[in-house]
């Protein structure tokens, strides 16, 4: 695979040396680059020599003197320099089995690559792992990495990920801590599968791995409507998601006291669905499974009330904004929306979207499509809309295919994306 030069930064070394979109990396020190992990091992001393096939053929050899670990400033066609790992388990819950045909072919692909895990915080299981490439994460310290457990009883493990492998989780995720990789992991919570004595049983054997093994998420399984000719699963309804909060708070607790950390956190759906409070901003610690969604709400809300303040002086971009969100955080939503108007004259509506796509039973804003959007808000005169940006991708395109550029033209009004962060929002909002 050719590892093409797309984008070079500007005032990088790169830059310097004049290399330029369409140039090749041949190779770093003598050695050609296996993928992006590779290079960035390569490339991290202070004197490196690096050959480039220009776009005309020339050949150059380039020696560049640097600090240690400073980046070149080049950015590849393929991020990852090489295939995408993909994953061979047959998980129970897997969410692309729970897909509709027809959308784009990125969208099916399953990825189990380490590679992915420590450049973009994927999770992965371990099990799809050979001998060698266990050795390569710890010879080039890839750290950290996020891993998917859900149990650590290695029959059920077996069951819910459809992989006979025979797999001591504990005793692989014991290795790499032992290596001096940091871990994160993650339990996608099944309904009357690994809940219960199951989830107290797990989180007590990787307790045991901290502090090389940090936090642990569990989230809920998540259930579209596309589930003909897959196993049957629960959804988790307010009794039961009450029953987890509790005992992982019980749990959080008796950890506390025994390693200074509450070290497992559970998804903001699971307070929402129970109807029971998040949280305290402390009681998150440091956020470390942000990216999760645990503890994206309370975060949200702690950054706009903590900041509001600071803005009641200033005057809006527009009379009207209408914020857009799925089910999960438009009680939340309401709230802040509230909070605004009361110190900056501004027009708020919260509209949250119904997942007629993939299901009722979907609820995070992260999954809505803009088919949805567009049936739901036209010609309902809602003016400057505003979307969360984990409703679009980096090419602002939604799960649908359709864009921002579709939604405007569909709804009559601009819409503007927004990351979930509070600062963000306000400027947003404010001139």
């Amino acid at each position: 695979m050719k590892n093409i030069i797309v984008k070079v930064l500007k005032n990088s070394i790169a830059e310097e040396m004049e290399l330029e979109p369409g140039d090749e990396l041949i190779s770093v020190n003598n050695c050609s680059v296996m993928d992006y992990i590779d290079y960035k091992y390569q490339i991290s001393d202070e004197n490196i020599l690096f050959e480039v096939r220009k776009k005309d053929g020339e050949i150059w050899e380039l020696e560049i003197e640097k600090e240690y670990d400073e980046d070149i400033g080049i950015v590849f066609e393929n991020p990852l320099m090489d295939n995408i790992k993909v994953c061979s388990n047959n998980c129970i819950f897997c969410f692309i089995d729970q897909m509709p045909k027809g959308m784009r072919k990125t969208l099916y692909l399953k990825d189990d690559d380490t590679r992915l895990s420590f450049l973009y915080g994927n999770f992965i299981t371990l099990t799809n792992l050979k001998e060698d490439e266990i050795e390569r994460i710890i010879k080039y310290k890839i750290s950290p990495i996020k891993v998917s457990v859900h149990t650590t009883d290695s029959e059920l493990r077996k069951y819910m990920m459809g992989n006979h492998k025979e797999i001591d989780i504990l005793e692989h995720l014991k290795r790499l801590i032992d290596a001096g990789i940091t871990v994160d992991c993650q339990i996608v919570l099944v309904r009357d599968v690994n809940d219960g004595s199951q989830l107290d049983k797990t989180i007590r054997d990787l307790s045991s791995l901290h502090p090389g093994l940090r936090s642990v998420a569990v989230v809920p399984v998540g259930l579209t409507k596309f589930r003909d000719r897959l196993v049957e699963l629960k959804p988790f309804d307010s009794e039961s998601a009450t029953e987890v909060v509790r005992k992982v708070t019980a749990l959080q607790n008796e950890l506390y006291e025994k390693l200074n950390t509450r070290f497992i956190f559970i998804a903001d759906e699971f307070y929402i669905t129970s109807k029971l409070d998040f949280p305290t901003y402390e009681q998150y610690e440091d956020f470390d499974q942000l990216e999760n969604g645990i503890g994206m709400c309370r975060l949200f809300k702690y950054q706009i009330f903590d900041l509001i303040d600071e803005y009641k002086d200033c005057e809006p971009i527009t009379d009207e904004l209408t914020f857009v969100t799925g089910v999960a955080a438009y009680e939340l939503m309401l709230e802040i929306a509230q909070e605004i108007m009361k110190k900056i004259p501004v027009k708020i509506n919260v509209v949250k979207i119904i997942n007629n796509f993939f299901g009722e039973r979907i609820t995070v804003s992260g999954l809505t499509t803009g088919k949805d959007i567009i049936e739901q808000l036209k010609n309902k005169d809602y003016k400057n809309i505003v979307l969360p940006r984990n409703m679009i991708n980096d090419n602002n395109v939604m799960l649908d295919d359709l864009t921002v550029e579709d939604l405007e033209n569909e709804l009559n009004t601009e819409v503007t994306i927004c990351d979930v962060d509070g600062e963000a929002l306000l400027n947003l909002i404010t001139k």
